[in-house]
């Protein structure tokens, strides 16, 4: 969390300080008033409730506590010097139209000495025409081995530039994204790494599915604006795998990208963290990627950065025993590793009714007094606190749908994992496949949560067969209640919302003289129209119109040269400051929209109704009119021939 003035400090060490006592009085009142030893089934769910919330209250303190550290953000300035770097851009089988587009924006990068490097884990012979036709290198080798690091070390031979650019290949880089994060990396020669966010072109599924992509913020947000900004103060900044910087030389002292593990930028973090290097990280939005289109798809994600992430514990970058890291290192990189265990205390306390009733034990000892005195403090604090504390990126309850509609996946994927079977690394699908084309529930995650919904009706009914106390009686179903609602709307996320294309579209609000652009993406737009009069152009490019309903109209872009199409995709995704910063609104006035959508279906993607994530149009780093781009030399002609020469061997 960034802390910009000293007022701001103040209160958040303030902030900080209260929910940390409120904690501590909180697992004090539950040691000295709260457990039920009176069976030994009594003593025994007792004690693991009370270890289960330990977990997740320790794992959330340490989050706390590391934002205390002064975060020290890099702050660069002009660009004194440009040294060589090589920009790779690993691609293993990912829709050519989606590196297409990675690719161009990587060679329209504003940046005067750089290569761009086409890395095919895949064979493919049109990524090789692809590469001849746009300018830039390319690099394949056959096998797969240790997949995207294999992939990448492959590369690290061939490469004579000072500094390397990492891109996933679904990713779009902003033109002035080498000039910001060089410019942050120079800035001390102790920097080995500059690590950016990653923004998502489109809304995840789970958003997507439940149309609330324009209430609530992505799942990942908050490890941008939260843990990323938190763990800079304690200098163990997380590499996130793709749009960062690092020196080749660092990286080639720690032996390359770490091939032990598919979270292969986490462990090679940690490893030039070891090495004595610094890791910063630079809290801008320069580039953009595609979330996964499905659920399932999403889910297969998460399931392998936990796998990946667990099995750094059993490589040489084990943050526990690697030498060079200092205490507060060791127990920063260590908790992002152990993060992943959660989903066990989470998925034992969903299942704490259903334990309770089947053994006739009552796991707590409450009193109205308690409950309203020390439970309801603690919990009503956090819950007012989350988007302050995440920096507005993220409230208390709706994130905690991605951790329900995961959940039963993620505890076989850790699972399997500490067992030493641990998940093989797959592409995550970035377009619809042909399924998606009607609407039809995740049954690998539909199933699961069927199952503990049925769990939680049984409980309940326990609750007449076994009267407990009162009290928990009175808590239990509250507990049964919330958790049914959070798995409903978990349930009603997993039917991916129809659709047949991969290219984003944007929620914009462009007044024009005949009418209000609404929406746009580079194969079309949608607009409000003032008069009959239909537009025959916007920014100097061809419409055709394909949709209308009344003043409403839906339009393609007509035939573009190469030049027009290559400004458009600049003009949508390469400008600075393109992707805005949202703020999470306050829930109260969300939860309704929650409930609704949850309980209505989800029309097909098409005009005038599609998904649409926020886009700024203004014109920051790019000319406004395609003619004058027009008129230069193509930047995937001239400039990235030019500008691979300079960095290049031969």
């Amino acid at each position: 969390m960034a802390i910009t003035t000293d007022t701001g400090l103040v209160r958040h060490r303030w902030a900080v300080l209260l929910i940390s006592l409120l904690g501590a009085r909180y697992l004090h009142w539950r040691l000295s008033a709260t457990l039920n030893f009176s069976t030994a089934q009594a003593g025994g769910l007792s004690l693991l409730l009370l270890a289960c919330e330990a977990l997740l209250l320790a794992s959330n303190l340490l989050q706390l506590w590391f934002s205390l550290a002064p975060e020290e953000p890099p702050q660069p300035g002009q660009l004194s010097n440009a040294p060589a770097v090589d920009v790779l851009l690993p691609s293993c089988g990912e829709p050519l139209a989606v590196v297409e587009r990675s690719l161009r924006s990587c060679l329209a990068l504003d940046y005067p000495r750089f290569t761009v490097w086409l890395l095919d884990d895949a064979a493919r012979s049109e990524l090789q025409q692809l590469a001849e036709r746009l300018g830039c290198r390319y690099l394949q080798r056959n096998g797969g081995r240790h997949a995207k690091a294999g992939n990448l070390n492959h590369a690290l031979p061939h490469l004579q530039g000072e500094l390397i650019a990492v891109f996933d290949a679904d990713v779009v880089p902003q033109q002035i994204f080498l000039r910001r994060t060089v410019a942050a990396l120079l800035e001390d020669q102790r920097t080995a790494l500059v690590q950016t966010p990653q923004s998502y072109m489109n809304a995840d599924p789970v958003l997507r599915n439940l149309r609330l992509e324009r209430w609530v913020m992505p799942d990942e947000e908050s490890f941008y604006r939260w843990v990323e900004p938190s763990r800079q103060g304690v200098g163990a900044v997380v590499c996130a795998g793709t749009s960062f910087v690092v020196r080749r030389q660092a990286l080639l002292e720690v032996g390359g990208f770490e091939t032990a593990t598919p979270s292969e930028d986490l462990a090679t973090g940690i490893r030039l963290a070891a090495h004595g290097y610094r890791l910063r990280y630079l809290n801008e939005k320069l580039s953009a990627g595609l979330a996964p289109h499905s659920a399932a798809a999403m889910a297969r994600q998460r399931c392998r950065w936990a796998s990946g992430t667990l099995q750094t514990l059993f490589t040489g970058a084990n943050p526990l025993t690697i030498k060079g890291l200092n205490p507060l290192q060791r127990l920063a990189y260590l908790e992002g590793i152990v993060h992943w265990l959660n989903v066990l205390p989470q998925l034992l306390l969903l299942l704490m009714p259903l334990l309770a009733v089947l053994s006739r034990s009552n796991p707590l000892l409450l009193t109205p007094s308690g409950l309203l005195q020390v439970a309801l403090p603690f919990y009503l604090s956090q819950m007012l606190l989350a988007r302050w504390f995440s920096n507005h990126a993220r409230g208390a309850l709706l994130p905690e749908l991605y951790r329900w509609i995961f959940l039963v996946p993620l505890v076989a994927a850790v699972l399997s994992t500490l067992a030493g079977r641990p998940r093989s690394f797959r592409v995550t699908p970035k377009a619809p496949s042909a399924e998606q084309r009607w609407q039809r529930p995740a049954m690998g995650l539909l199933l699961p949560l069927l199952i503990l919904s049925g769990v939680q009706l049984v409980a309940a009914a326990g609750l007449l067969i076994w009267p407990p106390p009162l009290s928990t009686t009175v808590l239990t179903l509250v507990w049964i209640s919330a958790s049914s609602l959070l798995l409903l709307t978990a349930m009603r996320s997993c039917w991916d919302r129809p659709g047949t294309s991969a290219v984003p579209w944007f929620a914009v609000q462009q007044p024009l003289s005949w009418g209000v652009v609404t929406a746009i993406s580079e194969t079309g737009l949608e607009a409000r129209l003032n008069s009959a009069q239909l537009p025959e152009q916007h920014w100097g490019l061809p419409l055709v119109l394909q949709r209308q309903h009344g003043k409403r109209v839906g339009m393609t872009w007509g035939e573009l040269t190469e030049a027009e199409r290559q400004w458009l995709q600049q003009r949508l995704y390469g400008r600075q400051r393109c992707w805005p910063q949202r703020r999470a609104p306050f829930e109260g006035r969300v939860i309704w929209r929650v409930a609704l959508r949850a309980l209505l279906p989800v029309p097909k993607e098409t005009w005038f109704r599609r998904s649409l994530m926020p886009l700024d149009l203004s014109p920051q780093g790019l000319d406004s009119s395609p003619l004058t781009q027009a008129s230069r030399p193509s930047p995937m002609n001239e400039s990235a021939s030019t500008r691979m020469n300079m960095a290049s061997p031969g």
